[in-house]
């Protein structure tokens, strides 16, 4: 599957996509096929605040459980409630049913510090 290029990355591999003013996030498809089938998605509630780079929910495979890190600051507007019945959507579509959470960021700047879909590419390929 290929890195879609209208997205930004953070090290952590989740994705963000801007959307009118808001920001959705998930995990990239590298992520979940490192991570194998996953079973279970925990994620914050609407009105929550998460922080750059601090766990924001997890992700429970069949192998372990993996922390998702918040890639921008902001306060949680929508969360994916489709995930908690199927958490498989990560698997099978990490990029449309499976985003995590809709934010509106603290500081859009943030986003800018974010991979392009080609330096994502770089580092995942290392």
């Amino acid at each position: 599957m290929s890195t879609p290029k209208d997205l930004r990355y953070s090290e952590e591999h989740e994705w963000v996509k801007v959307e009118d003013g808001k920001v959705r996030i998930g995990i990239s498809h590298f992520a979940q096929s490192e991570l194998g089938d996953i079973v279970f998605v925990e994620l914050p509630q609407v009105g929550d605040e998460i922080k750059t780079d601090d766990p924001f929910g997890s992700v429970e495979s069949v192998k372990t459980v993996s922390e998702l890190y918040a890639p921008i600051s902001g306060t949680v507007v929508e969360v994916n409630a489709d995930l908690e019945d199927s958490p498989e959507f990560v698997n099978e579509s990490p990029y449309e049913k499976a985003w995590m959470v809709v934010v509106e960021p603290a500081d859009a700047s943030e986003i800018e510090k974010l991979m392009t879909a080609e330096q994502y590419e770089e580092m995942i390929a290392e």
